[in-house]
């Protein structure tokens, strides 16, 4: 832990906190391990033969660019209607429920997908499971945020990634061992395997608590005691305790004068909501534009299609340089913080999408196509340890309590409205044929430019919220008017803090006030 900046005089222990924020982030397994599976089933022999429904010229059987970016992006249309769904579940039933129920709309997806033999009933399946994912990469950074101390918070939070390119590299590796099998086991064993994920995450969110935050939010101090005093291992008598959650509910308290939780604030000006709503919605949809998801989804069919032999090998390759590039993003992101990690990420991407746009447009050979591999793999380290962990650490700790699950959803929705146009178009941006763009290697150029944006956009507007508890992120919000000085940021306020009895705090809402509605 000599990363992190651990307050080693506090009470209790942050253990149970950081094992349950770390088992809830398995659920990134769902989404990586279904976005590798479909990569490398799009280009299995068996499969093929058994759903395409066109032939070529010398009578064989293809996919057509239509049928792939249906297929593919279904899973995003699925994703995208979860997520939106997934903040008021999470509001009604809790995070924790939220995600249990989430995981059995996935399993529903996948008995679908396995038992398909044509293209309706396996991307019917792929819209339901990616229903359930949508509501799961809603309310884990949620459950994450609400749970874990300042100090690691970040890092807790970016082991969701982790978990996701986690998932890709079990997808390949599986993909690997089944794809010259000539029978439906080669497309059915991966699928199936992904109803284990869910399992394996329903079965164990049955012995967590659910989040305190949630529960001051719902009214009932009394759990949210207890659930708080498990996260920390604190008894419900501890002085320590009671003042970290007096300031949860003072801070909610304030935050209620400012409106109301509806959906319609969420896009307010009080407490800088619109600007961090923007924010959200931006990192996430900037996380797609980076084309990160164009090596995953159809990578294997990229390199195929570049001259380079065993795809399926350089795809598993990618994948290994995805999971372990993330773990010194996890430690970089409370080492470094938020906004020079971001943009580490951004200038080192656009270097490497432009020197792969470049090298495929203008040679072909071996030594070029080595080039083009090993330029991939450098733009997938700069993703990885940037981009893939820090947006969704940045979503989850922005907004202020009554608007999270609103506002987290809004902002994740962005993403899976922008994977989905990403899945249908790529195919149509690089294939050739009537009616296809048939750019190939130059789309490296769109990714690329966009990834200079990436850079002026946190540069700009993302804020530095590194070892600061929620609430007080949101006093950095209603202090400091632009992010280029956020780094500078001292927090000062102490919702539940007063120096005599009945005096308020800079919130407004008095010690006593606040103490008293949680004796137990």
């Amino acid at each position: 832990m000599g990363f992190f900046k651990m307050h080693h005089e506090a009470e209790g222990s942050a253990l149970p906190a950081i094992f349950m924020g770390a088992f809830i982030a398995f659920g990134g397994i769902l989404f990586g391990y279904d976005t590798g599976t479909i990569g490398g089933i799009l280009a299995m022999d068996y499969w093929i033969q058994l759903f395409a429904t066109t032939t070529n010229a010398v009578g064989a059987k293809y996919v057509t660019s239509s049928q792939q970016a249906l297929i593919v992006s279904m899973l995003s249309v699925g994703t995208l209607v979860g997520a939106l769904f997934g903040a008021s579940i999470g509001d009604r039933i809790g995070r924790k429920m939220g995600l249990i129920v989430a995981c059995v709309v996935f399993n529903i997806g996948v008995v679908l997908q396995t038992i398909a033999t044509a293209i309706p009933l396996f991307v019917a399946g792929r819209t339901i499971a990616g229903a359930g994912v949508g509501v799961v990469s809603v309310l884990i950074p949620l459950y994450q945020s609400e749970s874990a101390p300042k100090w690691i918070r970040g890092t807790l939070i970016s082991t969701y990634q982790l978990a996701l390119t986690t998932g890709l590299l079990l997808a390949a590796i599986v993909n690997n061992a089944t794809q010259n099998r000539n029978d439906s086991g080669s497309y059915r064993i991966p699928v199936a395997i992904q109803a284990l994920w869910a399992l394996i995450l329903a079965g164990g969110l049955l012995y967590l608590p659910e989040t305190p935050r949630y529960y001051v939010k719902k009214g009932n101090e009394a759990k949210a005691l207890a659930s708080l005093g498990r996260l920390r291992r604190l008894p419900i008598t501890s002085p320590t305790l009671r003042n970290e959650l007096n300031e949860i509910i003072a801070n909610h308290q304030y935050e209620l004068t400012l409106g109301s939780s509806s959906w319609l604030q969420c896009f307010s000006k009080g407490g800088s909501q619109r600007k961090r709503l923007f924010t959200g919605c931006a990192i996430m949809a900037l996380s797609q534009l980076t084309g990160i998801n164009f090596i995953f989804y159809f990578g294997t069919q990229f390199f195929k299609n570049s001259g380079i032999s065993n795809p399926f090998t350089i795809s598993l390759i990618t994948n290994l340089v995805n999971v372990f590039s993330t773990i010194p993003g996890q430690v970089l992101v409370e080492k470094w913080g938020r906004r020079p990690l971001l943009l580490f990420g951004a200038v080192g991407m656009c270097f490497c999408e432009f020197i792969v746009a470049i090298v495929g447009v203008t040679a072909e050979s071996e030594v070029a196509n080595k080039v083009l591999i090993a330029f991939v793999c450098f733009y997938i380290f700069f993703f990885a340890c940037s981009w893939g962990p820090v947006g969704w650490v940045v979503v989850g700790e922005i907004f202020p309590l009554r608007l999270r699950a609103k506002s987290v959803a809004l902002s994740i929705a962005s993403n899976w409205l922008l994977n989905w146009a990403i899945a249908y178009a790529t195919p149509y941006l690089v294939d050739k044929g009537p009616g296809n763009a048939g750019l190939g290697a130059k789309v490296f150029f769109v990714w690329g430019t966009c990834c200079f944006v990436c850079a002026l956009f946190v540069y700009f507007f993302v804020y530095e919220t590194k070892n600061m508890t929620l609430e007080q992120v949101d006093e950095l919000y209603d202090t400091v008017s632009s992010a280029r000085n956020s780094a500078g940021f001292v927090p000062t306020v102490h919702y539940s803090r007063g120096t005599e009895d009945g005096e308020k705090s800079e919130s407004g809402i008095s010690v006593t006030q606040v103490e008293g509605k949680t004796d137990v």
